[in-house]
């Protein structure tokens, strides 16, 4: 893991399964997801998780998130041949450099190997409708 990521000082459950990339890392316990990359961690607690959702992402290189609360964007490059999903969250807090800050409702799209996602979806209740 590069220096540039903040390490995870306390994890809430227990932990059952890390991955880590050299841009972003994702944890989950059996009460918490943490999308790690560099200088930001989001904490996502799996009762919060309304639902996850595949994202096709052969159509983009890269996508543009902005931030309402500042003038700024942030560019993600998409991880090509791992799945994508959409995580629609009711609450998150981004921990950063800087403090703790609460999101409220928001939603992430993340690589998600299929065994991380079976573990997410196990321990956050969640069930698959065709």
């Amino acid at each position: 893991m590069s220096e540039h990521f903040i390490q995870i000082k306390s994890l809430e459950g227990d932990l059952k399964i890390s991955h880590k990339k050299s841009g972003f890392g994702i944890t989950v316990s059996t009460k918490e997801l943490v999308y790690q990359k560099p200088h930001a961690n989001y904490f996502i607690k799996l009762e919060n998780i309304i639902s996850i959702m595949p994202f096709d992402t052969s159509e983009f290189k890269a996508i543009t998130f902005h931030n309402r609360r500042s003038s700024g964007s942030e560019i993600i490059n998409m991880s090509y041949g791992i799945p994508h999903y959409r995580f629609y969250v009711q609450d998150a807090s981004l921990h950063n450099r800087s403090g703790i800050f609460q999101m409220g409702h928001v939603q992430f799209i993340l690589p998600i190997l299929d065994e991380l996602l079976l573990v997410i979806s196990k321990y956050a209740g969640l069930n698959k409708i065709s």
